[in-house]
């Protein structure tokens, strides 16, 4: 093996590492932020319970409040604590991560308007379908 571009890699994945701590601190401050400011009786406001609405009003709110998949996890975690169903966590995470209504009018510009627009249509479908399976799949096991 060439010392050089070990020694190389080993230098670029430092880099990184170095990198993404900010994001991690960005991260804890967030959710430090979200516990402290939203009360927990808002969660179970907006969270009926009911899988149905509540897997749709999770796609919604991870679909208008964009996001990376580390934020989403460490926000599904403080849902979940707050009793909050899994189907609405994760269509919140899947949406969150895939749809982005924020960012269609720069897709448009970028892949066409009717991509952008179907990709985000089939996202939210999806996000919705990943939640039922998920919640089928934890309910077998």
């Amino acid at each position: 093996m060439d010392k050089k571009k070990l020694n190389q890699s080993i230098k670029k994945s430092f880099k990184g590492l170095i990198n993404i701590i900010p994001i991690f601190i960005a991260i804890l401050l967030l959710v430090s932020i979200i516990t402290v400011l939203i009360p927990k009786s808002f969660y179970q406001e907006m969270f009926s319970g009911n899988i149905y609405s509540d897997s749709i009003i999770g796609s919604l709110m991870g679909s208008l409040l964009l996001g990376n998949p580390l934020t989403s996890y460490v926000l599904g975690d403080t849902f979940l604590q707050n009793n909050v169903s899994i189907i609405a966590v994760t269509s919140f995470i899947v949406s969150w991560t895939t749809v982005g209504i924020i960012q269609v009018p720069a897709e448009s510009l970028l892949l066409g308007k009717s991509f952008a627009i179907y990709r985000n249509i089939i996202a939210f479908i999806f996000a919705i379908i990943v939640a039922f399976t998920t919640n089928l799949i934890l309910y077998l096991f």
